[in-house]
């Protein structure tokens, strides 16, 4: 597609604002934006992670997108408030990474966790019959508690999904996978301790990242503008504030007020997340 303004986006900078969990949905609008990105030929992306992390194979898709249009355009990355876990590794795929001195970083490895309500359902009397294929087919059922051959899968699981995690931080960030496993042991630091492990390159803020990325891509950095690619939105969306359901949503089949309350909004959205994701394999941060 010839794009009618594209010698605007040449002497532009794209962003992309990554918020909130990783997911599906923000796999979907990355992939979609990178692409449009790619198409206009932008010479810059600055790519802000703000994000706790999320499900390994969504972190992994946008990773190999940003790897593969980094030889097409320059890509920094400007950590925010906390970008953690799987945030750490889609900013794995930029050229340069910088964080503000207090962001909270690090949490790499991987956590999967099922819920055992054994005892809860025994005393209301409730239990439940399974017929299955296989003795591993209800692995992580939230009515009995894991055998001993379980706990092997699944740690074989989660050992072999970290050892790709530390491999790809220890390769963008010119590191071994030795010094990398270090201090890949789950702990999360601050911004000024990731630049003195190598995780990142420079201390700064976004701002300072937009620039960057201006003067790697050959632009003034005081007349490049930036163009936002934001979620795309249905127009009623647009046009009425608090969306076309006069201000609910939905959560496990329950409609919910919308909630002025970001920290509550944040609960309920960590809660769905949580519900949807169980008994996958994450590269979360949980405060």
């Amino acid at each position: 597609m010839v794009w009618p303004f594209s010698r605007r986006s040449r002497k532009s900078i794209a962003r992309i604002e990554v918020t909130g969990v990783i997911g599906a949905a923000t796999r979907k609008r990355m992939l979609e934006a990178l692409k449009e990105i790619e198409e206009r030929r932008f010479p810059a992306l600055l790519l802000r992670i703000d994000s706790p992390g999320g499900t390994v194979g969504d972190s992994q898709e946008i990773y190999t997108a940003l790897q593969r249009l980094k030889d097409k355009l320059k890509i920094v990355a400007s950590f925010g408030n906390i970008s953690a876990s799987g945030g750490v590794y889609i900013g794995m795929g930029a050229n340069h990474i910088v964080a503000n001195p207090g962001t909270i970083t690090g949490s790499i490895g991987v956590i999967l966790r099922g819920n055992n309500l054994e005892r809860l359902l025994d005393k209301v009397g409730v239990s439940f019959k399974v017929i299955k294929s296989g003795p591993y087919k209800d692995i992580l059922a939230f009515d009995r508690e894991l055998t001993d051959p379980e706990k092997g899968i699944l740690q074989e699981l989660i050992d072999v999904s970290y050892s790709q995690f530390v491999k790809t931080v220890a390769e963008a960030r010119h590191l071994s996978e030795e010094t990398v496993r270090s201090f890949a042991d789950g702990r999360i630091f601050t911004g000024e301790q990731a630049l003195q492990l190598g995780v990142v390159d420079r201390l700064g803020s976004e701002e300072d990242a937009r620039r960057w990325a201006a003067e790697l891509a050959g632009l003034d950095p005081d007349k490049a503008e930036c163009i936002t690619f934001d979620e795309k939105k249905p127009l009623l969306r647009r046009l009425v504030p608090g969306g076309s359901s006069a201000g609910s949503g939905s959560m496990s089949g329950l409609a919910y007020p919308a909630l002025a309350i970001p920290a509550l909004n944040a609960t309920l959205e960590w809660l769905e997340f949580e519900r949807s994701t169980s008994g996958v394999p994450l590269w979360l941060y949980r405060p």
